[in-house]
């Protein structure tokens, strides 16, 4: 009987030693990256208009209009790690690209009218997969990132990654990512050139043309299809205060390949003009060079100047070595209305110049080597007006099912610019949390 109550004070004092052992092995509690699944529905609607289409050569109707939905799915892996799956469709509508074949519809072709053709549609699909993983610390996030997206006449492959560092008792980060985009163009001309593809002979609808009936385009098709590029960047982020924190970055792309787009028409002014019912048919497509460098600086400065006020400023200034240069200025001001509800004003403020190889509708020489009517590579100003709401319940007390609703996003903006050209977008977001 000794020997068992012995035994069993043994074993009460092993045990006892064992735990505390444990209890000094066990780390400090780490708060998980992600704490639950969440689930992102997106979605916008975008239209435009305008007179000065790419696709017939810098004179024509831009109308367009779009609607998007995106789902997003993050998901924690462990503690440290999470995977996010972003699935996209986007289907539009665009009188512009109806006019790569403007004789397709029961209306007469004309630069701004849109024609009922298959080239009037398209639908784009994105499919987006990211992995992050971050330190025991959470002082260092390694991420990693595939892409790929279609639609009718492209094809992109897309992958990359980033490494994020904090220090300073997290009070700065620094962020450095590079991407790769591996792009493919099926080429589709402008119909009047396609039959002058074989040989640099043939003739389109002859006996209807009318101004310079001798049409005879030199047209000789592109060598390429595919298009690459590649970006790094970096980051630096600093919190300069209880209530301000800026942030600089700088980004540095590299484009090779097909950098025009084969459909885009091009007109020059020592040829003579040449019609079918309306339309100006081709002198030749838009021809740019095969490479491409671009530079942005940008810095951002967020003030909290409230606890219900929060001012958002951006600066980014751009060039690139086909002559553009432009400055971007933003600023959104969040109004806290209650612990739910948040007010987002903005403004934005843009201005480039002109490329070196632009020029308008009829403005070209047939003796360039390099050309395009492409008002987006103009001079121009624009202006961007914004007003967006949100609500936000961290304790997600709407539920749908397993579904708890989180945060609403709804946002507006306008869009001007001084070539003829404006747009509206309203984008709606919804966050759910999974359980």
């Amino acid at each position: 009987m000794a020997q068992i109550k012995s035994s069993l004070v043994f074993t009460a004092i092993l045990l006892c030693a064992l735990r505390v052992c444990a209890q000094e092995a066990t780390p400090d509690y780490k708060q998980r990256v992600l704490e639950s699944s969440e689930i992102d529905f997106l979605t916008s609607y975008y239209s435009q208009d305008g007179g000065n289409a790419a696709v017939t050569g810098g004179r024509g109707t831009e109308e367009l209009s779009d609607a998007t939905a995106t789902i997003i799915v993050s998901i924690p892996l462990n503690d440290d790690d999470v995977l996010t799956v972003d699935a996209g469709i986007s289907a539009y509508t665009s009188a512009s690209s109806s006019n790569v074949n403007p004789f397709d519809g029961n209306a007469q072709g004309d630069p701004f009218n849109a024609t009922t053709g298959a080239s009037r549609s398209d639908t784009w699909v994105n499919f987006t997969g990211s992995y992050s993983h971050s330190s025991d610390d959470r002082n260092d996030i390694w991420s990693a990132r595939l892409s790929v997206s279609s639609e009718y006449d492209y094809f992109s492959f897309g992958f990359g990654g980033s490494y994020a560092k904090l220090f300073n008792e997290k009070n700065t980060e620094v962020n450095l990512s590079t991407t790769i985009y591996l792009d493919k163009w099926k080429l589709i001309y402008p119909i009047e050139l396609r039959p002058f593809m074989e040989n640099g002979i043939g003739e389109f609808r002859s006996s209807e043309i009318t101004g310079n009936t001798d049409y005879s385009p030199n047209f000789t098709e592109l060598e390429k299809s595919n298009r690459n590029s590649y970006a790094i960047g970096i980051g630096l982020s600093q919190i300069l205060g209880k209530t301000l924190q800026g942030l600089v970055s700088l980004d540095v792309i590299r484009q090779q390949g097909l950098l025009s787009t084969p459909f885009q028409r091009v007109y020059f002014s020592d040829i003579q003009d040449s019609f079918v019912e309306n339309f100006q048919l081709a002198d030749d497509i838009e021809r740019l060079p095969d490479t491409r460098s671009k530079l942005a600086l940008g810095g951002r400065l967020n003030w909290f100047v409230s606890p219900s006020v929060t001012l958002r400023s951006y600066y980014r200034y751009y060039f690139d070595d086909w002559g553009i240069a432009s400055h971007t200025a933003s600023v959104e001001l969040p109004i806290k209305l209650s612990d739910r509800f948040t007010l987002y004003p903005s403004y934005r403020l843009y201005h480039q110049t002109e490329a070196d190889y632009f020029a308008g509708h009829e403005a070209h020489l047939s003796s360039e080597e390099f050309y395009t009517s492409d008002h987006d590579l103009s001079e121009y100003m624009a202006h961007q007006y914004g007003i967006g709401i949100s609500y936000t319940d961290i304790f997600t007390k709407i539920r749908i099912s397993n579904l708890g609703l989180k945060s609403i996003d709804l946002k507006f903006y306008n869009y001007d610019r001084d070539t003829e050209f404006s747009s509206i977008i309203a984008t709606g977001g919804f966050k759910f949390v999974f359980d």
